[in-house]
């Protein structure tokens, strides 16, 4: 059975992704762990004084896990078996030593809100995930509810497409949720093309052959916007980036003062390292 991990840190967006997991989990009869890393806090005076014992600790983890485990129980009409690990530790560490030992599916998170412009940013606990876990990390923006998944967009800048592109992950993720593909490219006045695309297209073409995906070139001076409106229009249901290749990421969460997009508002991405 596949897992899907949730960290938790018991604020609104976790809880938020939390349910977009289980929902998920019911649809393709998946488990759920909802994992929590704790510390011993530590009052830095001229001494350094612990405040609490690690056995203190780990009883109010507990209690607050399982009360959190009870509260959505109720979600999946007792359809998802629903798994508690806590671990004292550092998060990234320890959610590493997790995926190792679990066929994980994916880890899901969630992302904070900024002010009144609403725009996102990902705190550094999912960065440090997106970075560092070797397995699909699925971001859900804050209010995201979870629908069917049909639609599943890659965003794919046809370099070195034979070496970075995660065959095995999209094929995983396209024949769990039985949902299309479109393959998307953002450019500009044809800017990027140079004599190697033609070459990855076809490249391209062979790998996701047997997905049967659609190819749609996007004509924006900016790839998040181009992205973004594609999204919109095509109701694309989760987005498909690779992070250490494209630093999309990077950009679609940038804090910004001047525009919101829309993108972060409404589409979950999942992250797959090459």
């Amino acid at each position: 059975m596949k897992t899907i991990i949730v960290p938790t840190d018991f604020s609104a967006v976790s809880i938020n992704a939390l349910h977009y997991a289980l929902n998920m989990a019911k649809e393709i009869g998946a488990s759920v762990t909802l994992f929590h890393a704790y510390q011993i806090p530590v009052s830095f005076s001229e001494v350094p004084v612990v405040t609490i014992t690690m056995e203190e600790m780990q009883s109010q983890t507990d209690k607050k896990m399982n009360e959190l485990k009870n509260s959505v129980e109720h979600i999946s009409s007792g359809e998802v078996a629903i798994h508690i690990k806590n671990a004292l530790g550092d998060t990234i560490e320890e959610l590493e030593n997790l995926c190792s030992a679990e066929d994980v599916f994916s880890v899901v998170m969630g992302t904070r809100g900024a002010g009144a412009m609403e725009v996102l940013f990902l705190g550094s606990t999912t960065l440090s995930a997106i970075n560092q876990l070797k397995v699909p990390v699925m971001i859900i923006p804050p209010g995201a509810t979870y629908r069917p998944i049909k639609k599943l967009g890659f965003a794919c800048d046809y370099s070195q497409v034979a070496y970075s592109t995660p065959i095995r992950e999209i094929r995983e993720l396209c024949q769990t949720f039985r949902a299309e593909l479109k393959v998307l490219n953002v450019d500009y006045e044809n800017r990027k093309f140079t004599p190697e695309v033609p070459i990855s297209l076809t490249k391209v073409h062979e790998l996701l052959d047997p997905l049967d995906p659609e190819y749609h070139f996007i004509d924006d001076p900016n790839v998040e916007d181009g992205i973004n409106k594609f999204a919109e229009t095509h109701g694309i249901d989760i987005l498909i980036t690779i992070p250490k290749k494209h630093r999309l990421l990077d950009n679609i969460f940038r804090k910004s003062h001047t525009r919101k997009l829309a993108l972060h508002a409404h589409v979950p991405i999942v992250a797959i390292h090459e």
